[in-house]
C-alpha cells in the first residue's frame, strides 16, 4: 500500500473491534487541489470523501488482517454502504471505528463510523458518517490466479504503523 490514510492505532480487539485516529493536515498534497481558489473564489481544502472511505478500508483491512496473523492477502471487496455528512478540514482529526460483522475462510464483513474529534474537548467526537465494507481473501477466492507469495497488502508501512501503535 502506497499511501496510508490512518495514523495511530489506538485500539484494537482482536477479530472485533479497531478504533484509529487520522489527522488531516494542510500538507497533505491531495488538499491543494480538493478545492483550488477559482477566480473571486477562495480556496476551500476538504479531505475527499474517497479517502475518508479509504481510511476506513485501511482500518478495516487491518483489523480482518490481524484475524488471521497477516497471513491472508486482504483487499476491499465492496463499499456496501457510505454516508459521509460533513466536510472534514485540515487540522480535524478523524477517529474511524470499525467491527466486525462476519468472518470467514472467505472474507469479512465490516460496519464502520467516522467521527470528527472535537480539540476543544478532548474525548468528544461528533459523528459525521457510516461505512459497511466487505473484504476478500484473495488466495482463497481467486482461484488460478498467481499472486506474489509475500503479503503485498500489509507492507513495511504497515507493520511500521502496528508497530508503532504497539500491535502485534
Amino acid at each position: 500500500m502506497r499511501w496510508m490514510w490512518i495514523d495511530r492505532i489506538i485500539e484494537l480487539v482482536p477479530r472485533e473491534k479497531i478504533v484509529t485516529v487520522k489527522t488531516v493536515s494542510m500538507s497533505e498534497e491531495h488538499l491543494h487541489d480538493h478545492f483550488a481558489a477559482r477566480g473571486d473564489r477562495p480556496a476551500m481544502p476538504i479531505m475527499p470523501a474517497s479517502l475518508i472511505i479509504e481510511g476506513m478500508a485501511q482500518s478495516g483491512g487491518v483489523l480482518v488482517g490481524h484475524a488471521s496473523g497477516f497471513r491472508e492477502k486482504v483487499v476491499l471487496a465492496k463499499v456496501s454502504k457510505a454516508e459521509l455528512d460533513v466536510d472534514v478540514q485540515p487540522g480535524q482529526t478523524l477517529r474511524y471505528t470499525t467491527l466486525i460483522r462476519q468472518i470467514d475462510t472467505a472474507g469479512a464483513a465490516t460496519a464502520g463510523t467516522v467521527e470528527v474529534l472535537d480539540p476543544a474537548r478532548p474525548g468528544e467526537a461528533r459523528k459525521i458518517g457510516e461505512v459497511d465494507l466487505m473484504f476478500s481473501h484473495i488466495d482463497n477466492n481467486m482461484a488460478g490466479t498467481e499472486f506474489p507469495a509475500e503479503n503485498f497488502v500489509f507492507s513495511d508501512a504497515f507493520r511500521t504503523l502496528l508497530r508503532m501503535s504497539g500491535v502485534q
